[in-house]
């Protein structure tokens, strides 16, 4: 038997590559400072696209073995940030990548889209008995994008945290990704002109499927220290992210601040003591108490 450390941090993804994108600093900032990152990603991502053009037989309409392939990068992803305690919710393949909303792959027989909410839960909620985590982090109810896969996630992870409630088990403090719409609009402003603008064609940020008002944000997490190691998290992801991504051109502006700071919205808990105009929290543990019996004693053998 070995003993977590007090904090314990849980991830619920829906893709390979999602938690790079949208949490990778924070993961590498929390693996970083001695907390227990658990990351659960929820499809092996098979119907993405691929931009290795040497691996496009992979594909999911010739070989389908993308999902495959994407282990392997989600492992080197993983590596980088430094998180060694990585799960595909109920095993590798249980769940397969749905496509894109109102796709025929939505209607796999395996699409996560048509899990079973109580069981995919379920498999959910046995990690949460294992590993006890005090802050959970997933999307919104739109999956902040809108992608079907996105939004299931955000579905089985929060009736896992009504399920570990009933066990008194629960996290304490549940987040959603998010994205403050005084940034989006600054990007907006600074990619005006930029030959490589990922807001071609937006006019304001009321038109995009996302972004959440200053005022609603909870935490802001300052990672910049980390900005390499998601970079080269995203760089592992090669299949799905090309060396000429707009993201990457977006870094080479804005640098660390770009690559390292992520927001959060705080949607089951209280929140902790803040910074700035709107208190955003700079510690997603901010106002828990992290002492007593609550650590969670497991298996060496149950953790990979």
């Amino acid at each position: 038997m070995t003993t977590l450390p007090d904090r314990r941090l849980l991830l619920v993804h829906a893709h390979p590559d999602d938690e790079s994108i949208g949490t990778g600093s924070t993961m590498a900032h929390y693996a970083a400072t001695g907390a227990h990152v658990t990351l659960v990603t929820c499809t092996l991502g098979e119907e993405g696209e691929i931009h290795v053009p040497e691996l496009a037989q992979l594909v999911a309409a010739e070989a389908d073995q993308l999902g495959g392939y994407r282990i392997g990068e989600l492992a080197a992803a993983c590596a980088a940030l430094g998180v060694t305690d990585h799960r595909f919710l109920g095993g590798a393949g249980r769940y397969r990548d749905s496509g894109m909303m109102g796709l025929a792959t939505n209607e796999h027989p395996r699409a996560f889209w048509q899990a079973d909410l109580d069981e995919a839960a379920g498999h959910l909620l046995e990690i949460m008995r294992e590993v006890r985590p005090q802050v959970m982090i997933t999307y919104d109810d739109n999956g902040f994008y809108g992608h079907p896969d996105h939004i299931q996630a955000h579905r089985v992870a929060m009736r896992a945290v009504e399920l570990a409630t009933a066990e008194g088990i629960a996290p304490a403090k549940v987040y959603w990704t998010a994205m403050p719409r005084s940034v989006l609009d600054a990007g907006l402003n600074a990619f005006t002109e930029a030959s490589d603008n990922p807001f071609a064609g937006i006019d304001s940020v009321d038109d995009l499927p996302f972004g959440t008002p200053d005022p609603e944000i909870a935490a802001r997490i300052d990672a910049t220290d980390q900005h390499a190691a998601k970079e080269a998290a995203m760089r592992a992801h090669a299949t799905q992210i090309p060396a000429t991504s707009w993201l990457y051109s977006i870094a080479g502006n804005f640098g660390a601040e770009f690559m390292g700071v992520e927001y959060f919205t705080l949607a089951v808990g209280d929140k902790g003591p803040g910074n700035g105009p709107y208190g955003w929290e700079d510690d997603l543990f901010a106002g828990l108490s992290l002492d007593g019996p609550d650590r969670s004693p497991v298996a060496a053998a149950g953790l990979r």
